[in-house]
């Protein structure tokens, strides 16, 4: 059982954050710049790869889905715990995968974030691993 609500605790930790997350980008100036012409600037520019979209709209748009699917990681984790537990810990790929997933996740937030999604996240794979091992 203890497994079982670390996966819980695990899956609820990243989907809190990737909701934070969501909430940030679109309702808070909290990842913009300090520097409002580097946001002109972004607002102004675009990548090499198309004209089709600005840096800015890039940007607002890689938030977003970075969010979503941190909401989705939680969301379908928690669900399948909750409701399917044994075939989540029968089943040999699901597990390691999203442990993995997590890890490199860890590993992003430790070299590009900063220290709250870092200490969130890697709470989130140490509750998952240890789950893991308890099957």
């Amino acid at each position: 059982m203890t497994a079982k609500y670390l996966w819980v605790l695990g899956s609820a930790i990243i989907f809190v954050l990737g909701t934070l997350h969501l909430f940030y980008t679109f309702f808070t100036n909290k990842f913009s710049s300090k520097n409002e012409s580097l946001i002109d600037e972004m607002k102004k520019s675009y990548p090499r790869l198309t004209r089709q979209t600005t840096m800015w709209k890039a940007w607002m748009g890689f938030n977003a889905s970075h969010s979503s699917g941190a909401i989705f990681i939680g969301a379908i984790n928690c669900y399948l715990a909750v409701k399917q537990f044994e075939w989540l810990q029968a089943d040999a790929f699901y597990m390691p995968f999203n442990i993995l997933t997590i890890g490199f996740y860890v590993w992003l937030a430790k070299k590009y974030w900063f220290k709250i999604p870092f200490a969130g996240i890697a709470a989130c794979f140490v509750c998952y691993l240890l789950s893991y091992l308890l099957k």
